[in-house]
């Protein structure tokens, strides 16, 4: 159990280190899009599958109630949270539009579509990419490994240096965290 312990954490550190160094841009280019919409009175879509639906949902809550400090709330929403409209979606026009759908409903032109995806290759994230596209939506992938099928529906993308889904995910909510903090900041919410 200790060598299975240690090499756990020797691997996140090892993710973390090299997404530290490889991801400061592509974050910065998103923290940018994010805030642009913001300004502009759009607002910031979350989605994706298993534990990256989890994710959406945290997300989602730290900017429209709070992350660090009391303070205005910033328009975000999870596409992961409504069961009905899920489920609808599922039965009547296949679990592929779950997300899709309620962007093409919700979503206008500025706002921001964050896919969270750990392979890139979910095809329920991928359509909501393309409706996204055709509405003017910025597209923005949080994934890993090579990125898969969402690269090119992408405006942005975070991509974790790691083919293993625990290391990805972990980063996953580690950049999605530092998103919620830099939108404070950069909206001038609280101070840095």
């Amino acid at each position: 159990m200790k060598s299975f312990f240690d090499a756990e954490f020797a691997e996140h550190l090892a993710v973390a280190q090299a997404s530290n160094q490889q991801l400061r841009e592509p974050f910065q280019k998103v923290v940018a899009a994010c805030v642009s919409a913001i300004k502009e009175g759009h607002k910031i879509f979350f989605f994706g599958n298993g534990g990256s639906a989890a994710d959406a949902q945290h997300l989602a809550t730290e900017l429209t109630i709070r992350y660090k400090k009391d303070r205005e709330p910033i328009a975000a929403i999870a596409l992961t949270t409504d069961t009905s409209a899920l489920t609808a979606a599922g039965n009547d026009l296949g679990f592929d539009n779950i997300f899709a759908r309620q962007l093409a409903a919700l979503g206008r032109r500025g706002d921001v579509a964050i896919g969270i995806t750990t392979s890139g290759r979910s095809p329920n994230v991928i359509k909501a990419f393309e409706v996204a596209r055709r509405l003017g939506i910025v597209t923005v992938a949080f994934t890993g490994g090579t990125g898969g099928n969402i690269l090119p529906h992408s405006d942005h993308v975070l991509l974790v240096p790691s083919a293993v889904t625990a290391r990805i995910q972990e980063m996953h909510i580690t950049l999605g965290q530092m998103l919620c903090g830099a939108l404070e900041i950069e909206l001038g919410l609280v101070s840095g």
